[in-house]
């Protein structure tokens, strides 16, 4: 993969594409959070031999995911990118655990053909990467979807808002994520006045059912993002507990 990348982006063009994301995370400091993020999420990937693909989901603005793509380009081992979307924006609010006045319906809306000619103008080749475009209940919801999909993911970035979009992407990620995988959220600290909800209320509840699974806190980013290391609970040491009497 790696070999493919530097024959297809030639390092002229590489130094192009790292002024290009200098000057787009100096507009937007944001930006610069999730790029430090992301290195260290590729870094300790790569650094780790952890196998598998980078997954985002929710991908409005292509910001991320050419950040994203900057950190694989260095990595020993470049992976396989996905970007799943609806290229709607939001869809219409499920249920209260979606509540948030910000989660509305057709918000953060950006068109297959835009987000492919803003990654072009980033420096990404259409190669490069795979979309699955659609609302994740007709994709990666669906028993009946039979277009390609990841089946293992080192790095999920998840930035779908809502609590019943990010239920569904869980399901999903149940069987491709594994010991060693990082997932990140870009909402996780994202709730409504009321209740605990969106990103964070569903991966609580994955947690629940997960019980193979332990998740180490890893990096936070920005005041909004926060990130996990997955790991396999069967490899965590048994702690032998005395008898005080």
């Amino acid at each position: 993969m790696k070999a493919v990348l530097r024959k297809i982006v030639p390092s002229s063009t590489r130094q192009n594409i790292r002024e290009a994301a200098r000057d787009f995370i100096e507009r937007d400091p944001e930006m610069d959070e999730r790029r430090k993020f992301l290195w260290k999420a590729f870094k300790a990937s790569d650094f780790n031999g952890i196998m598998g693909d980078y997954a985002e989901f929710g991908c409005h603005g292509c910001g991320t995911f050419s950040l994203a793509y900057q950190e694989n380009l260095k990595a020993t081992a470049p992976r396989a990118m996905w970007a799943f979307d609806s290229f709607q924006g939001l869809p219409p609010e499920g249920l209260s655990q979606d509540e948030h006045p910000q989660w509305i319906s057709g918000a953060f809306a950006m068109g297959v053909d835009a987000f492919r000619a803003t990654a072009r103008s980033r420096g990404i080749p259409d190669s490069i990467y795979t979309i699955v475009p659609g609302f994740y209940e007709d994709t990666i919801g669906s028993s009946s979807y039979d277009g390609p999909l990841p089946e293992k993911i080192a790095i999920a970035y998840i930035d779908c808002d809502l609590y019943t979009s990010t239920q569904t992407v869980f399901s999903f990620l149940a069987t491709r994520i594994k010991h060693g995988s990082i997932l990140a959220f870009d909402d996780y600290f994202c709730y409504s006045g009321t209740r605990i909800s969106g990103e964070r209320r569903a991966f609580l509840e994955f947690q629940s059912l997960a019980s193979h699974l332990r998740f180490l806190p890893y990096a936070q980013f920005g005041w909004h993002g926060m990130s996990f290391v997955v790991e396999d609970a069967a490899q965590l040491p048994t702690i032998a507990v005395r008898d005080a009497s």
